[in-house]
């Protein structure tokens, strides 16, 4: 099974607990501490091996994140990571992180966006994009840059699962097709 199929579920529970205690950082904190513990090959290799209980793993990994996190980590979250570890789903936090942060992006007054361009963008460039897609979505807008040289020119912008294409390559792929089946 595929692990955003596997991680919805869980995501959705913590997203629903977060919206009640109105705890989305902490949340969001314990989230990204376990992703990158279960992205370490190290780790991996550890939760991998046959001879460690599924107890002394979710000791373990609890131990580490209340330890990257800096606090103790309260009931409800000690019981998430002990149930994704004791249903052998480890494989799948960092999903449960990805589909948490766009659920909570699509609730929150804040948006973070991933704009991607065919060449380095200026300061006011940035600006002008994050003032534009704050006005379009009245929220507050975060953008991060990356740049794809085969764009040859314009954007592409990415909030979750949303794409806004307006990049040449999209035009001129539209127009190519469009040509081909006349």
């Amino acid at each position: 099974m595929e692990l955003v199929s596997i991680a919805k579920p869980y995501a959705n529970a913590v997203f629903e607990i977060a919206q009640q205690d109105k705890s989305h950082d902490d949340w969001k904190a314990v989230l990204e501490a376990s992703a990158a513990l279960v992205a370490d090959a190290q780790m991996q290799s550890y939760l991998d091996s046959p001879s460690t209980s599924k107890q002394d793993k979710g000791k373990t990994i609890q131990s580490l994140v209340t330890s990257i996190v800096g606090r103790a980590l309260n009931t409800k979250e000690n019981e998430f990571l002990s149930l994704v570890l004791d249903n052998d789903r480890a494989a799948a936090l960092p999903s449960i992180l990805s589909l948490f942060d766009d659920r909570s992006n699509s609730f929150d007054d804040a948006k973070a966006f991933t704009v991607i361009s065919a060449y380095k963008l200026t300061a006011t460039e940035e600006k002008n994009i994050v003032k534009d897609l704050a006005e379009k979505y009245n929220a507050s807008v975060s953008i991060e840059t990356s740049i794809d040289e085969t764009l040859v020119g314009g954007l592409i912008i990415k909030l979750g699962d949303k794409v806004i294409d307006l990049s040449i390559k999209a035009r001129t792929d539209e127009l190519n097709l469009c040509l081909s089946t006349h």
